[in-house]
């Protein structure tokens, strides 16, 4: 029973993403919902008891994905910066193809229409990414002089900068060759021995 309520709040959440996607929260009813999961407006009431609960639901969902992935690329045996650009394309990746990582983008980026506490964002990539440049600055691979804290601000405020411009113009469609262009210029001025063709090609 547990297991059969648990798929379908998954199957909902996963309905619900996809119009709030394509609509935005306004732009999206419980009743649109409905009418998209093939599910009763009561249904989903028993399983989030408002659209502000199922936005909230998606959000969580969405900052849930993150951490076990970042673990991923803190373990030992790559290179600091080759870990930091693999992490970069899968995130690319998921934010392109996994609808509830868009949703939960897209709502958060809406978040004054909605009455309920999203988590912050941002936070968590920027100790992220500060731990992989420290770590490649203690394993010389950071160019001199580059400051690990500020330099990962930088990096994750053009990462989702790119995100941004590439969600408005192309639907993210080319989110990996734009993400591919923007390591090439950044990777010249982080790497102590500047190789940015060279790393990529090893990563993708």
């Amino acid at each position: 029973m547990q297991i059969r309520a648990e798929t379908t709040r998954r199957f909902l959440l996963e309905a619900a993403a996809t119009l709030f996607d394509e609509k935005g929260y306004a732009g999206t009813s419980i009743s649109d919902i409905s009418a998209h999961s093939g599910r009763t407006s009561g249904a989903i009431y028993f399983h989030y008891a408002s659209k502000e609960k199922l936005a909230l639901a998606i959000v969580e969902e969405h900052f849930a994905t993150w951490p076990h992935l970042i673990s991923r690329y803190r373990q030992p045996g790559r290179p600091a910066l080759e870990k930091l650009v693999g992490l970069s394309f899968e995130v690319a990746r998921a934010f392109r193809d996994d609808i509830v990582v868009r949703a939960g983008a897209r709502l958060w980026a809406e978040r004054k229409a909605i009455d309920a506490q999203l988590p912050a964002p941002f936070l968590g990539w920027i100790e992220a990414v500060t731990q992989l440049l420290e770590e490649a600055a203690r394993n010389g691979e950071l160019a001199a002089g580059v400051p690990p804290a500020a330099t990962a601000h930088g990096i994750v405020c053009s990462f989702f900068g790119l995100h941004t411009v590439s969600d408005a113009l192309e639907g993210r469609r080319h989110i990996e060759e734009r993400l591919h262009d923007l390591w090439t210029l950044l990777l010249r001025g982080l790497q102590a021995e500047p190789d940015p063709a060279g790393l990529l090609d090893r990563v993708r």
